[in-house]
């Protein structure tokens, strides 16, 4: 046992290594030759670092599972952000608010908000050149879209002001990451609980702990997602009603993809044998706590604002290409069905697996209907943002079904490579996951038809049973 702890220290060192090389030395969006190299390395070592800790003691594994995920944090914060410039909306937004004026009143490039211009977001400069800079009406700025409103829910809104408002003066992005680690370690020690309550594999938490997309997406690049997974998990591991409801309509009210976890919270509801008005009293329960969260926090912006509070997001969706006839999206379909019909058949595909996990799911167990159903809509729609996929790693580590971690694995390839204008990546990238996806399922299928026995390991727990939990 000795000799398998000193190896996964030694692995999570080399980890964390290369995750500090990468934002040393790897290059940014401006420069991203080597940031493939660097993140391909950084995914072979998480691989080998979890295999190792998969055997080990559970006093063991917590301990190197925290210790870990906190040692790869705090490298994320070595570094100003490499991949993304959305922070710079985030720390807008919390000045804006701490004015007292409505984020989606105005966007950052309005003469109304010039007075709350800080050098560091508004660089006094007139040579604007820069992967994170860019001129409009003839200010430099970092902020990624300046001339349009803010795209973010209210409960993101409530985080940036809080971010603000803890945040020294002269922090300019530092608080941000900070408060990326912040939940991203959270997030950690929700799942360990979650784990320990109901006896699972604590050696699943390191699937998210050490998974190469946290430290780059959640905590250098400081994604506001991280809020929505932890509020995500919280919700999935506290049970059935009003609470879960409560808190999957404030992780929505972070980022809307979470919504995609709305069945799996109300997994087998409507099974065969259910009487009606159990089906109806803990549907209700969920949907309205859900949607009495979402409406309380958007009225007084919805007040103030109007149809403003959708800021970016009907603008959002037409620049990824979700609107019908565009070819940006649903790649895998896209190879099987004319352009226009990919869309229509998406929704249709994600609404099917909802309604298996409606009907077929394990109550006890929502976060794999949940996984079933997010995982669904990620591989059909094909986003290039792989931080999206940080809702995919927490349920994959709340129920341990790894294949689907190829998800974020191809978000992350799909990312890189668009920055570097590589073309037919997209299909290539989720059609490889996709086949990992269903390799992990047929072999997870022939292991349970092959006469398993559920027999409890050293820790305690059933590795049968929980390979054989499934919607």
């Amino acid at each position: 046992m000795r000799v398998r702890t000193l190896c996964a220290i030694t692995l999570l060192a080399a980890l964390t290594a290369v995750v500090a090389a990468t934002l040393r030395a790897g290059g940014d969006l401006g420069r991203p030759a080597a940031l493939l190299y660097w993140y391909a390395a950084a995914w072979v070592l998480f691989a080998c670092a979890v295999w190792v800790v998969r055997r080990m003691p559970v006093r063991t594994s917590v301990a190197l599972i925290l210790a870990g995920g906190i040692a790869l944090c705090s490298v994320a914060l070595s570094a100003p952000p490499r991949t993304s410039d959305d922070m710079y909306r985030y720390a807008w937004d919390g000045r804006v608010q701490a004015a007292g004026v409505s984020p989606y009143a105005h966007p950052p490039d309005a003469p109304q908000l010039a007075r709350l211009r800080d050098p560091w977001l508004f660089p006094a400069t007139s040579a604007c050149h820069g992967w994170d800079l860019r001129s409009v009406r003839g200010v430099c700025t970092r902020i990624n879209r300046p001339s349009e409103r803010t795209i973010y829910p209210p409960v993101a809104e409530g985080w940036f002001l809080l971010v603000h408002a803890v945040s020294p003066a002269g922090g300019r992005h530092k608080p941000l990451q900070i408060a990326g680690a912040v939940l991203a370690v959270a997030t950690t020690v929700a799942l360990l609980l979650v784990q320990r309550r109901r006896g699972g594999d604590t050696w699943w938490v390191a699937l998210w702990a050490w998974c190469p997309a946290v430290p780059f997406a959640a905590v250098n690049d400081a994604h506001v997602d991280t809020l929505g997974v932890l509020l995500t998990v919280a919700a999935l591991g506290t049970a059935a009603g009003a609470r879960r409801g409560a808190l999957l309509g404030a992780a929505i009210a972070v980022k809307l993809l979470p919504a995609l976890t709305v069945p799996g919270a109300l997994s087998g509801v409507l099974a065969p044998g259910r009487h009606p008005r159990a089906r109806l009293r803990e549907t209700a329960s969920v949907l309205l706590a859900a949607g009495g969260v979402v409406a309380l926090v958007y009225l007084p912006h919805l007040l103030a604002s109007g149809s403003a509070v959708l800021g970016y997001l009907p603008g959002y969706l037409r620049e990824e290409g979700y609107e019908p006839g565009d070819v940006g999206r649903f790649a895998l379909l896209r190879l099987v069905l004319p352009d226009a019909w990919a869309g229509p058949a998406a929704v249709a595909l994600v609404a099917l697996s909802a309604w298996y996990v409606l009907r077929r799911g394990d109550p006890k167990r929502p976060w794999h209907g949940s996984l079933l159903v997010t995982g669904t809509a990620l591989l059909l729609t094909s986003p290039a943002y792989y931080w999206y996929a940080l809702l995919v790693v927490a349920l994959v580590a709340m129920g341990g079904r790894w294949e689907w971690l190829a998800v974020a694995a191809a978000g992350t390839v799909l990312y890189v490579a668009g920055a570097r204008e590589w073309h037919g990546v997209q299909a290539t990238a989720y059609g490889l996951a996709a086949a990992t996806v269903l390799v992990g399922a047929l072999v997870r299928t022939r292991q349970r038809g092959g006469g398993l026995s559920a027999t409890p390991d050293a820790r305690g727990s059933s590795v049968a049973a929980a390979e054989d939990d499934h919607p």
